[in-house]
Order: C-alpha cells, then structure tokens, then sequence
C-alpha cells in the first residue's frame, strides 16, 4: 500500500511517499509549486507509476483552528490532486509540521540556505508518517484531525 503526502506551497510542493507497506514515510525531491499544471500532471504520472492509494494533503489551519487564506488554497489544491490522481485525497491538520521539519534538519546539521529545499518534503514526510502511525490509512474517506 503506497500513500503519498503533499506540503502544498506557492513556491514548492513538498512530497514524501510511504513504503510499499505503509510503514514508513519517506521524503522526495520537492516538486515546484509555480507552475501547477505542471505539478498536478507530474503527481498524476506519480500516481500512476507508483499505484498510490490515496494522498494525504496538509491542510495549514491557524493556530487556534481556524482557516485562512492558505487553507482555502490548500483544499483546492487537494480537489485537484484528486482528479489529477484519481486516488483518494484526505486532507490533514498541519501546524507546526514546517517548524518540526525545520528543526530535524537543524539538528542533522543543515542550516536555513541548505535546508530550504528540503524543508517542504521534510514537513510532508512528517505528515505522512503522524498519518500513518496513527493508523489513519484504515479510516481515510474523511477529513482528518490533527498533526
């Protein structure tokens, strides 16, 4: 069971994919987020190549749980990952995963210049894997609480 987790940005589009058994979430090369075309017909080869199962997208709620601007583009995006994949989307609380990301790089060495490519598939590794540790693949068809 492949699962694919999305950070989405307006500059980058952070991806991490899990094993083959859903275990564990690994992070990939960003993908860029300015041209979102392009983007969503390279998630839906993704897709396809890697038979992904369902996509968990961030979904960057304020702090005390309300929706901003962000949030609104974030659930298009995610309605376009789905007919760009045509797998399951299941949308993600997402606070505070950037700052964790950066802080793993941090404590791996990586600085802000060197980590700032890496920041966004770090934070949707970190998505990933809270899904699935929490076991959230055997109830995905919702909107799932929090990160």
């Amino acid at each position: 069971m492949r699962i694919a987790a999305l950070d989405f940005g307006q500059a980058r589009v952070g991806l991490a994919v899990s094993d083959e058994l859903g275990l564990l979430a690994h992070p990939r090369p960003h993908l860029d987020g300015r041209e979102l075309r392009t983007t969503l017909l390279a998630l839906g080869k993704l897709a396809r190549d890697e038979a992904w199962q369902c996509v968990v997208v961030g979904l960057p709620r304020n702090l005390d749980g309300t929706e901003g601007v962000s949030a609104r583009r974030a659930r298009r995006f995610a309605e376009l990952v789905g007919q760009a994949t045509g797998v399951e989307v299941v949308l993600l609380d997402e606070r505070l995963s950037t700052r964790e990301a950066q802080g793993r790089l941090a404590a791996q060495g990586l600085d802000g210049k060197q980590s700032k490519g890496k920041v966004d598939s770090a934070s949707a590794a970190i998505l990933l894997q809270t899904w699935l540790d929490q076991g959230r693949h055997r109830e995905s068809g919702r909107e799932q609480g929090d990160a």
